[in-house]
């Protein structure tokens, strides 16, 4: 199908913004200029998120690597609260208590709240604009970068607008761009085009990031490539030859590592393949000469973003989004391995972002999440999931329905049923997809010759589904105006908080 053809407009930038978890100040704070009473001139924000990480999420991490008293990067950050995620359904404002990436982005972007699916557009499919928008037309530098495909919903949510987040491109469709009636027909076009013009299309023309880093290249078509080198973009590694675009897919090229490592360019779109981003352990573990070893880590792409955005001459500061995607993305695997690998590269990324804050003293770094995924949890030792048990516990009180089990559950209702359970997820039987058996997993604070996958390791992990919950998040913050943050707060919130701290 043809593609629709969007206009350029004046955008914007991508900022750093909060989640939640407890309400507190830490007292083991980094501690740099501008930072101790929260206090001074914000020029910079540094907005991190790690979608679908979650409170529990943030505890595996920190004891996998680092112990039970260890402390991961974000958790060392001197402010911590946490943040509500509810959507709304789609023409009211009545709660959705799940939200999904596309509706919490819009929250935080434009402070309002959203049905799920929806990208920079209200409740009732009108257009918001965000704070990336409004930081680019105040003369900021603004950058975005993902290990997701640079199009999904929380990138899309600083720098697009749709009424639906499967509106990626590179082709326009009906079924990816224009929601549905009660009785399955489309609804009418609407009379801005820009909503339902591919996401890709919107970026590649519509200049709101100054640096665009990540996956995502398949979206992309040799048009945009030129559209953006007309306005000053240097173009990492190629969106196709345009002489052959029946052949767009063979020609394109992915960016690399080194390709990042070279430029000094201002404006700068590196695509580093043509999906989601390679998860870092299956990275490691391919050949030295595979593609996707040259992809750079989240951690590299946050150190050289800050770089090209801090030197900038127009001295108006910069605001810069980082996502962890693939947090969420293995949890919807129910991969808890990948989960905590990719949970410790984002971690990575927030000190690249808090080193850089250190040093400036006018940098606000947030770091938080879009939404909890999966009901990940951390069980004892030596126990596993009501869902593995062939009988659960009868109603022992048929007077109460709330009373389902009696007071601690006794061996006959305690029973693994090994046709869903054959044994520990990351051992044997990870490859039957109805294993609800628990991954277990040695930390810092295990004996020696203590492995993964085995009953002796003391760090047990399992899910309660392979999808959203409706949990609060933790925010950790740091910088001047990190303060406003340490509160149990709405999403929507986090988008005034920012807004206030760049332009009052």
């Amino acid at each position: 199908m043809q593609r629709k053809q969007l206009r350029i407009g004046t955008v914007a930038v991508a900022v750093a913004v909060v989640a939640a978890g407890t309400v507190v100040a830490a007292s083991s704070a980094v501690a740099g200029p501008g930072t101790a009473d929260g206090r001074g001139e914000v020029r910079n924000v540094i907005y991190l998120l790690g979608d679908g990480m979650g409170r529990t999420h943030v505890t595996a991490g920190r004891q996998r690597f680092y112990g039970a008293a260890g402390k991961l990067n974000m958790e060392r950050l001197p402010f911590a609260g946490a943040v509500s995620t509810y959507a709304v359904e789609k023409g009211s404002d009545r709660p959705a208590l799940v939200t999904d990436s596309a509706s919490s982005a819009t929250a935080w972007s434009s402070g309002v709240k959203t049905y799920n699916a929806a990208i920079g557009v209200d409740a009732h499919e009108n257009r918001v604009d965000t704070l990336m928008e409004q930081a680019k037309a105040a003369g900021m530098a603004t950058g975005n970068v993902s290990t997701a495909e640079i199009t999904d919903a929380t990138p899309a949510g600083m720098f697009s607008h749709a009424l639906l987040r499967g509106c990626q491109g590179p082709t326009y469709s009906d079924a990816s761009c224009l929601p549905k009636n009660a009785d399955g027909t489309f609804e009418p076009k609407p009379a801005d085009q820009t909503l339902i013009t591919p996401i890709a299309e919107q970026i590649a023309r519509n200049g709101t990031a100054d640096v665009v880093l990540g996956g995502g290249l398949a979206r992309f078509e040799p048009d945009d490539q030129k559209a953006l080198e007309a306005q000053g973009y240097r173009v990492l590694g190629s969106m196709g030859d345009p002489a052959l675009p029946a052949q767009t897919a063979a020609t394109q090229k992915a960016a690399t590592r080194s390709d990042l490592e070279s430029v000094t360019d201002k404006k700068v779109v590196g695509l580093f393949n043509r999906g989601n981003m390679t998860v870092e352990q299956a990275k490691a573990e391919l050949p030295q000469n595979a593609p996707q070893r040259q992809e750079p880590t989240l951690a590299e792409m946050t150190g050289k973003a800050i770089s090209l955005l801090a030197n900038k001459k127009q001295g108006k500061g910069f605001v810069l989004q980082v996502e962890g995607a693939l947090i969420d993305k293995r949890s919807h695997a129910n991969d808890a391995a990948q989960t905590l690998g990719e949970v410790k590269a984002f971690d990575d990324a927030v000190a690249a972002a808090v080193d850089f804050a250190k040093r400036d003293g006018h940098t606000l770094v947030i770091v938080t999440a879009d939404h909890e995924c999966a009901g990940f949890n951390i069980i004892e030792k030596g126990t596993f999931t009501n869902a593995e048990a062939a009988g659960p516990p009868a109603n022992v009180d048929s007077g109460n329905t709330a009373n389902n089990s009696t007071p601690s559950r006794d061996g006959k209702g305690n029973t693994k049923d090994p046709k869903r359970s054959s044994g520990i997820i990351n051992g044997a039987g990870s490859a039957d997809v109805t294993n609800f058996g628990p991954a277990t997993f040695r930390t810092p604070d295990d004996p020696a010759g203590v492995a993964d996958g085995t009953p002796e390791a003391s760090l047990w992990l399992s899910y309660l589904s392979g999808n959203h919950t409706g949990a609060d998040v933790p925010i950790f913050a740091y910088g001047p105006g990190g303060q406003a943050f340490a509160v149990s707060q709405d999403n929507t919130s986090l988008y005034t908080k920012m807004h206030n701290a760049l332009f009052k």
